[in-house]
């Protein structure tokens, strides 16, 4: 990788795009116009420029991906043994690892990240192959003792066809969460990326069948969230769905998903706190809180955007973050800066109102807050890193989600009222705790609501934890062996002997 990496960035650098991207659907394994015709064009963040076009699929074109997905069902890969479905896993991760500077150079045209966060994405998406490659054969029911005149034992079933709407801040690994561990169950796949990022699933379906994966396991149908996404969710011959998006689209697919009574995964973001208490280590602390928000221009489900600290130490920390942020460099992700841009002209100005509404209603805003293009070219779609001190419980910075590069400070003065600030927002996805005392620390992650909670490292663990939201972030979890249990169905059997 390391000697094909500098060409694909050169090329990306000099020609704004790269040579032989993906353009149609990937269906019942081929590359196909889409049935309408359509096509759409797709942006470099960084440049606020058009790099490629891509087919705008609709309703008919899901219509053939699903039952393709639903004849494969049936065929070759039903027949798989587990040892077997988990061996073509495993080259589908070697595929990736193979093709893992391409991938990344995509992805950040694609999203914008810094190329050194695309490269961890393309790593962890062959992670994440290489573990549910290890759990095909081992994903295994149990025997229920009845007694000795009875047999009783249950077998896991794949739940069948399963339908992936892919968000496009983790174009990539998203869809390698869910895609996965749906293969390793046994199941068959139409993902549909989003309009904004669309191209890395659809290269990753291609390494699939590569892999050796059967034509129709997995296919990638491209389009906008009204005319392909829609059509997927309310397909009757979808058997699951898995969601990561807003609350507001996530009650639609809800909505979409009830009336053929079809199985859902949600993950619809969050406020998460990063609960930092007097004794913690300091140094430890800031560089975690940076990570937390600014990691991919603050575009992140788990971000930690709400930093809940101690009142002793509240200035201390609040500077030295606010240091810190200051010295992020801003620019193209190709050239790894400290921070790249966010996804869309359009999702820039929401943030910048966030920040606007603060200043008029007096919030102290310690850092940024403006509006900025790649200081080398003078293009694309960049927001400071920025820091809003001292927040009420119920301000609109604090209880709404901005997906965006900006912190928002609360401070406390007991444990208690930590508590309370963080489990104060309608979501629950994650949350952070920092300090020295280890039962305190415990303490706190059972009393706090958010589905999972890091101690002393935000982003702690990986694809073998199981993650998902509480409250407004959603239901059911993904990663981890948990995964697997989406994607299957119990059966149970009891017979007398």
């Amino acid at each position: 990788m390391e000697s094909v990496l500098p060409g694909l960035v050169q090329e990306a650098q000099s020609t704004g795009t790269l040579r032989g991207l993906p353009t149609g659907n990937f269906i019942d394994g081929a590359w196909q116009v889409p049935v309408g015709g359509a096509m759409m064009e797709t942006f470099d963040p960084g440049t606020g420029l058009a790099f490629a076009r891509f087919a705008a699929g609709n309703a008919d074109d899901v219509d053939v991906a699903v039952r393709s997905a639903s004849a494969a069902l049936c065929g070759r890969w039903h027949s798989m043994s587990p040892a077997e479905r988990g061996r073509t896993l495993h080259r589908v991760a070697d595929l990736i690892r193979t093709n893992a500077a391409r991938l990344a150079v995509v992805e950040t045209l694609d999203s914008g990240k810094r190329l050194v966060e695309a490269l961890g994405d393309v790593a962890g998406a062959a992670n994440c192959f290489d573990y549910y490659a290890g759990a095909c054969d081992k994903h295994q029911g149990e025997t229920i003792p009845l007694g000795p005149d009875y047999l009783a034992y249950t077998l896991h079933e794949p739940v069948g066809v399963t339908a992936h709407i892919i968000p496009w801040n983790y174009p990539l690994s998203t869809a390698a969460r869910g895609i996965a561990p749906a293969l390793a169950a046994g199941c068959t796949v139409v993902a549909k990326p989003a309009e904004q990022t669309p191209l890395t699933a659809l290269m990753l379906a291609d390494l699939c069948l590569q892999a050796g994966l059967p034509p129709g396991v997995c296919n990638v149908v491209t389009g906008t969230g009204r005319e392909a996404g829609a059509a997927l969710v309310r397909h009757p011959g979808i058997h699951h769905i898995s969601f990561t998006g807003s609350v507001t689209t996530g009650v639609d697919v809800m909505q979409s998903a009830a009336p053929n009574i079809t199985r859902l995964v949600l993950e619809l973001g969050g406020k998460s706190p990063i609960v930092v208490l007097q004794d913690c280590d300091l140094d430890n602390a800031v560089d975690n809180v940076l990570g937390a928000i600014f990691e991919n221009a603050g575009q992140i489900c788990s971000a930690g955007s709400r930093l809940v600290v101690a009142r002793a130490i509240h200035e201390q920390l609040v500077e030295r973050v606010v240091a810190r942020a200051q010295a992020l460099t801003l620019g193209h992700g190709l050239r790894n800066p400290g921070i790249g841009p966010v996804s869309s002209v359009a999702h820039l100005h929401k943030i910048a109102g966030y920040v606007e509404r603060a200043r008029l209603r007096g919030v102290r805003v310690r850092t940024g807050g403006n509006i900025r293009r790649d200081p080398d070219t003078g293009q694309g779609w960049f927001f400071e890193p920025t820091v809003l001190d001292d927040l009420s419980p119920m301000d609109e910075a604090v209880q709404e989600e901005i997906f965006g590069p900006v912190l928002g400070v609360q401070v406390f003065d007991d444990l208690d009222e930590a508590v309370a600030l963080a489990n104060g927002t309608p979501f629950g996805l994650v949350a952070g705790v920092f300090t020295r005392d280890f039962s305190t620390a415990h303490r706190l992650a059972q009393r706090i609501d958010a589905g999972q909670v890091f101690i002393n490292e935000y982003f702690a663990g990986g694809i073998s934890v199981p993650f998902g939201g509480n409250k407004r972030s959603g239901f059911g979890r993904e990663k981890g062996l948990e995964a697997l249990r989406s994607y299957s169905r119990t059966k149970s059997v009891a017979a007398r002997l």
